[in-house]
């Protein structure tokens, strides 16, 4: 054999890790998102009719600045009766705030102001790299910051996040000394190394061990941040704070295990709840009397419980077959209603 086809080989080889890698790092931190009215038209292709919902409430467009000087964008929804409750609604990866429209209803409905925010990166918000709540997590501390410094200290704030958004809200919990009185995480991933490790190797069909290393390496060099530094388990693991986790078993994306992983990991008062048949992100359209019945539920005992010592709350598995919504194979994070 000549001796340049190895060399030729091993070259073509090293060309062709080198852009996975690439392609793996972009449609991780910098996927194209949706803006807002692009959101509108992926979620009402899908039959919801948020905008008649939307439209007509009385809302106010906020800004404020990140930690390392990024604009971040928000709306302030705020309840028909003057109330200290609020609510910061937390959307997915590459959609924006109009995602978290379906929420809304439930949180106003038991007396919270609402907070819906542009995570960084996305909708009107600055950023130029998505970190899985390593940033994120203080992008939540100076909205919480923002409702105390123009609503008052006396605020009683919680936290409700999907996807991305559930990985960032228990993300925060990592913080010294969370203001937060709970946190309902939905679909979240419990260990951002496992997720994608998960979505390299059982999703796109590569070897995560020879990738997973690569990616990570160029995340520290381009993103500032590595896999192994974002760890929403490890967050909850030390924290006192009520928290409820959802997921649908039909999720391939991020899988329900993760979840029941955080519910384990959790002490205190936490809930799991299951929805037979959902898709990522799908929960509550799947079963949507269950998922609100059950986080008014939890809410309420969370805002009881107080400070007091609490025992958790059962898991509840939803057992009725709802039909599976079906699942389209996308590429890493790309996923539908995130």
């Amino acid at each position: 054999m000549e001796w340049w086809i190895p060399v030729l080989i091993m070259g073509a080889a090293a060309l062709a890790a080198a852009g996975i890698t690439q392609y793996a790092f972009v449609q991780m931190t910098q996927m194209k998102g949706l803006n807002h009215q692009q959101t509108f038209e992926a979620l009402e292709r899908g039959g919801a009719l948020l905008r008649e919902f939307y439209e007509p409430l009385p809302k106010e467009e906020v800004q404020i600045t990140s930690h390392d000087a990024l604009r971040l964008n928000g709306v302030v929804v705020k309840a028909k009766q003057t109330s200290p409750k609020w609510m910061i609604l937390v959307h997915g990866y590459t959609t924006s705030l109009p995602a978290s429209i379906p929420f809304m209803e439930m949180f106003l409905g038991e007396g919270f102001n609402l907070l819906l925010i542009d995570q960084r990166r996305h909708g009107k918000s600055e950023g130029k790299y998505t970190t899985y709540g390593y940033h994120e997590k203080h992008d939540v501390a100076a909205w919480i910051g923002y409702i105390t410094s123009t609503y008052g200290d006396n605020c009683i704030i919680g936290l409700h996040g999907v996807s991305l958004g559930g990985g960032t809200i228990l993300e925060y919990l990592s913080l010294p000394d969370p203001v937060v009185k709970f946190v309902i995480a939905d679909c979240p991933y419990s260990d951002l190394t496992r997720l994608m490790h998960h979505q390299i190797q059982r999703l796109n069909h590569l070897p995560a061990a020879l990738f997973l290393p690569l990616v990570n390496a160029r995340m520290r060099r381009k993103a500032g941040f590595m896999l192994e530094q974002v760890s929403p388990i490890r967050s909850v693991k030390g924290s006192s704070i009520p928290a409820m986790f959802i997921h649908g078993t039909g999720d391939h994306y991020i899988p329900p295990e993760m979840s029941e992983d955080l519910y384990e990991a959790k002490s205190g008062l936490k809930q799991l709840l299951l929805i037979e048949g959902a898709a990522h992100g799908f929960a509550i359209d799947t079963n949507p009397g269950l998922y609100k019945q059950s986080v008014k539920e939890f809410v309420r005992e969370a805002l009881s419980c107080g400070s007091s010592p609490v025992n958790s709350i059962e898991p509840i598995p939803e057992r009725l077959w709802q039909e599976e919504a079906e699942f389209v194979g996308l590429s890493l994070t790309e996923a539908p209603n995130t």
